[in-house]
């Protein structure tokens, strides 16, 4: 299929034929242009932002009026009584005003309080509601996660929890439930068999769903507290039901009206309606259900009086200011009527038309998608919904591609490619599992085995088992554009349509360099050895190898004080620490321009006698560390507190979540601090293709074009000779007596992209972009290829072998 329209202005009168009405708030001061423009310049350079369901973008000049209030106003704590406190006191009833009158709920019967977020909103209901072992927590098998933490106070009180979906029924106009087994824990103990008063339940569901982008229908609202049994079939449950209503994602461009549907409980988060503040929500409240509420803790701002050393305390009466503990964020709530200024100006029925005309388009263009062969390369999850559950689609769209050949596309390899294109969007499954394994139709086995084989949240196992672990979402905001709409079509058709989604190509282009002549013989020009992991490596002439490839080789690592492993990808500034080891003498020399005076480590002694085990990259490996003197060094070299660790193990285990051990690679394989393999080695021909590639496409963009050289990739081997790429077919090779064995080619990440000079640290998307154009193969970007060193055959075990700079290498066919 070609693209959209490969003129964008042709696409454009198209879509405004269809969906001119809709889009672009012709009735506002500002149309989506001129709001563009004035208010959004940071997108100009080339920005396309697709994460509005997680975090919508904040405009420039709301940023400017809450710097000029904040600049020309005195605020101070609420829990006084000086003018500036009453100043602040003020706006914060005036900021709970908005909030209500934003859901159409009347201040006589619902009360707005402010918490630290939708996810703190949620928690206090939680902590808060008056379980019983005879109480019942239901909600929806799309909630974010969230919601479904409720399920611990509830489970740990005694009560019952119960996840519900729903099916066809008979007529389409009625609702049919499916549910899903009953939770409740054996071993909690319950003092109180049957409760003395009243029973109380709680059904949770999401005004709209962040996976698919279904908005629910709040009729349900009505149903569970006039018709219960219409959702719990037969179920034993018995008591009052009251409502939760997440409205976190849907109160941005759909807001629930309160005054028809009277949930007891609806959470919102102000990031997500206009981009700032950052840790600030709310909790509305019905009046009759705060009352329910059993609040345990006081604290400063909860208390009309306590007494320190006996047992009383008088707590304030107010709904907010009794769950609203300790100084509120005032600052916080001071910004938000900017933020509200933008919501009353457009209006969230406007909101809705403009963001959901672009969801459209983008769903229309993604369902027309085929690859030559006719396959559908597409599928797009909620389209097909139950009317009286759904009450349409909010402006989220969540899809996965599939290949020619029907495989799919990995998700992570969507959102690597979208973002060296600046396309900005979210993968995964956004914290809300019910709604991720029934889009993608993932049993508990399945669910189960991704487990076992290590998937966890955010990680780039994106398939398994032939199946997506989770989806690609964009979604919109109120500021997007047709031209973002358009542009990220053109990105999926360019790329995985168009071109096929395997572009592994061995072919150079000509170089008028060259003249036509390649060499058949290869040679070793470079050895490099990085003996920290992320630090700068030095060049030798020679080296000896072991038995995790050349020696010392990524033998020590940094690590932070939480855990995390240090690397480049974080911390760039790693590579200005220099490395270099003197065999003779047995010193590691290590600077830095950040430390005056130079690190010498002794590689014999200088351990401390402690021993530890850490995994890196699902491998475990004894360690050892250092005294403080050493760690003080390289915390001010990386800018940042952290320790250095030294590999103390002879061999290293990859962890299996079946509790078995293994080898890593395999049983000939010991592997120090390397990511995936001992060696890797880059051809000099290929680095040369590479940049003529580069040189060529920065023709067409007009710009300074920077060569990269084979030192960008951080090889241990270079050599030279042969046509580019040529070491792709390659099943092994051998340097003097040394056989080492290929593992194949080694998927490039956006490291290679920074570029560091004259101390400074310059990204781009190059070399990645290019390499992605002509280097990828299922979800891997391939530049080099990874060693095993096999050893040498003529020689005993325990005595190393050597490399050297200008030694013919021969490859294995």
């Amino acid at each position: 299929m070609a693209p959209p329209n490969a003129n964008m202005d042709t696409a454009k009168e198209q879509f405004l034929k269809e969906f001119g009405e809709s889009y672009g708030y012709p009735n506002a001061p500002k149309n989506i242009d001129d709001i563009r423009a004035t208010e959004f310049k940071r997108l100009d350079a080339g920005n396309v932002y697709f994460d509005h369901a997680g975090a919508t973008l904040y405009s420039e000049l709301q940023m400017e009026a809450i710097f000029k209030d904040l600049t020309n106003s005195v605020y101070g704590n609420p829990h006084s009584q000086s003018s500036s406190s009453l100043a602040t006191s003020d706006i914060i009833e005036d900021a709970r005003h908005q909030v209500l009158k934003l859901c159409n709920a009347s201040p006589k019967e619902y009360k707005c309080i402010f918490t630290s977020g939708a996810t703190a909103a949620l928690k206090l209901v939680g902590e808060a509601f008056p379980w019983s072992n005879q109480s019942t927590f239901m909600y929806t098998i799309e909630n974010h996660n969230s919601v479904l933490g409720i399920r611990e106070y509830a489970l740990n009180k005694g009560a019952a929890a119960l996840p519900l979906d729903f099916k066809e029924a008979a007529e389409s106009s009625s609702i049919k439930v499916s549910h899903h087994p009953i939770q409740k824990r054996s071993e909690v103990r319950v003092l109180d068999k049957q409760p003395t008063g009243e029973i109380y339940n709680l059904f949770a569901f999401p005004s709209e769903c962040n996976f698919s982008g279904l908005r629910f229908n709040l009729d349900l609202i009505d149903i569970m507290k006039e018709d219960s049994e219409k959702l719990l079939e037969g179920s034993q449950c018995r008591g009052n039901w009251m409502v939760l209503l997440d409205a976190a994602k849907g109160c941005s461009t759909d807001p629930p009206k309160l005054s028809t549907y009277k949930a007891d409980f609806v959470v919102m988060s102000f990031y997500k309606l206009f981009g700032y503040p950052t840790g600030l929500g709310a909790l509305i409240v019905r009046n009759e259900a705060a009352k329910l509420l059993k609040k345990t803790y006081f604290s400063g701002g909860t208390v009309a009086a306590s007494i320190a050393d006996i047992d009383f305390v008088k707590r304030r009466e107010g709904i907010e200011e009794s769950f609203e503990d300790g100084t509120l964020s005032f600052l916080n709530i001071a910004s938000i009527r900017h933020g509200f200024n933008i919501l009353n100006t457009l209006t969230p029925l406007s909101i809705s038309r403009h963001t959901s005309s672009l969801a459209r388009y983008t769903r229309n263009m993604l369902l027309a998608l085929r690859h030559a062969n006719g396959q559908e390369a597409c599928k797009i999850y909620g389209l097909e919904y139950l009317e009286a559950v759904y009450s349409g689609l909010g402006p989220v769209v969540s899809f996965n591609l599939k290949r020619a050949d029907g495989s799919w596309v990995g998700p992570r390899e969507v959102e690597n490619l979208a973002s060296l294109s600046g396309i900005q969007l979210r993968t995964g499954c956004f914290c809300n599992p019910g709604a991720c394994s029934k889009y993608l139709g993932l049993s508990h086995a399945d669910l189960l085995s991704n487990i076992e084989a290590g998937h966890v949240c955010w990680d780039d196992l994106d398939i398994l088992h032939g199946k997506p672990t989770g989806a690609v979402r964009v979604s919109f905001g109120y500021m997007s554009t047709f031209e973002d709409a358009w542009r990220f079509m053109n990105f999926i058709v360019s790329s995985f349509v168009l071109s096929p989604t395997s572009t592994l190509r061995s072919r150079s282009i000509p170089s008028a360099t060259e003249g036509g002549r390649t060499t058949t013989e290869h040679y070793l020009t470079s050895i490099v050895v990085y003996p920290i992991k992320s630090c700068a490596g030095f060049k030798v002439d020679s080296w000896p190898l072991s038995s995790t490839g050349l020696l010392y080789d990524r033998e020590w690592l940094l690590k932070s004080m939480n855990g995390e492993i240090l690397t480049q990808k974080k911390v760039p500034e790693m590579n200005f620490i220099g490395t270099k080891i003197d065999l003779e003498t047995g010193m590691l020399h290590v600077e830095s321009p950040r430390c005056k005076e130079k690190l010498l480590i002794e590689l014999e002694s200088n351990l401390s006698a402690a021993v530890e085990e850490i995994n890196v990259h699902a491998q475990r490996y004894e360690v050892m560390g250092y005294d403080n003197k050493i760690d003080t060094w390289f915390s001010n070299a990386v800018g940042r507190p952290c320790y250095l660790l030294r590999s103390s193990s002879r061999s290293c285990t990859r962890l299996n979540r079946s509790k078995n051990t293994s080898i890593c690679r395999d049983i000939k394989t010991r592997l120090n601090f390397v990511n995936e393999a001992q060696l890797l080695l880059i051809s000099e021909e290929s680095v040369s293709d590479l940049n003529h590639r580069l040189n060529s496409v920065k023709e067409e963009s007009v710009g300074l074009f920077k060569e990269v050289d084979a030192m960008r990739f951080r090889p241990n081997l270079v050599i030279s000779g042969g046509g580019p790429y040529a070491e792709d077919s390659w099943s092994g090779l051998k340097i003097g007596k040394n056989h080492f064995l290929s593992l194949g080619g080694c998927n490039r990440c956006q490291m290679i992209n920074l570029n560091y000079r004259a101390g400074e640290v310059e990204r781009s998307n190059e070399p990645l972009a290019t390499l992605a154009a002509y280097r990828r193969a299922k979800g891997k970007i391939l530049f080099g290829i990874l060693l095993r060193y096999v050893g040498d055959n003529e020689m005993d075990e325990e005595i190393s072998s050597r490399l050297q700079v200008g030694q013919e290498v021969y490859p294995d066919a």
